[in-house]
Formats: C-alpha cells, structure tokens, sequence
C-alpha cells in the first residue's frame, strides 16, 4: 500500500523539467539556426518541399480573346456554311 501512495504524489521537479525542455528547446534551435540568415538560407534550399514549375505563357487578355471568338466564328461560319448561334447552349435567338 505505501508503494501506491508514493506513485500519485505529484511530481513537480520533473514536470517543471519537461516544460523547462518543451520551451527551451525551440527557442535554442531558432536563435541557433535561423538567427543567421546564411544558415536559415541553406536549410531551406536543402529541403524543398515545395518545387513550382517553370511560368508558362499568360493567358490572353479579354481584347485578345474577342478577336480569338470571333476568328473561331468567321471560320466555323466558313467551313460549315451555318450562320452561327446566338447561345453557347445552341440555342438560337
């Protein structure tokens, strides 16, 4: 019975420990490591996680996408024979 009693006292030095640890430890690693921007510079080209690709073209504008719709018209208007419809359902006007 006495072994019982002395496993729920509280422990407060080790607890007092774990968040002396749980606290410190971070703050070490960032003045250690991100504090110099050379360091802080080579970790993360050592690690990327994230590697976007190359820019591709730029979409047209809304000027240039008129022209296009409308060539697009001219030439399925050209090549079909139909006049075109009024709706993007196809429905006409």
């Amino acid at each position: 019975l006495p072994l019982a009693r002395m496993s729920s006292k509280p422990r407060f030095g080790l607890e007092a420990f774990k968040f002396a640890t749980y606290v410190s430890v971070p703050i070490f690693m960032t003045v250690v490591f991100a504090a110099n921007p050379e360091n802080l510079e080579a970790i993360i080209k050592q690690f990327k996680y994230v590697v976007y690709p190359p820019e591709g073209p730029k979409p047209p504008s809304a000027k240039e996408m008129r022209v296009i719709v409308e060539a697009n018209r001219k030439k399925k208007l050209d090549s079909t024979g139909e006049r075109p419809r009024g709706t993007w359902l196809g429905s006409a006007k």
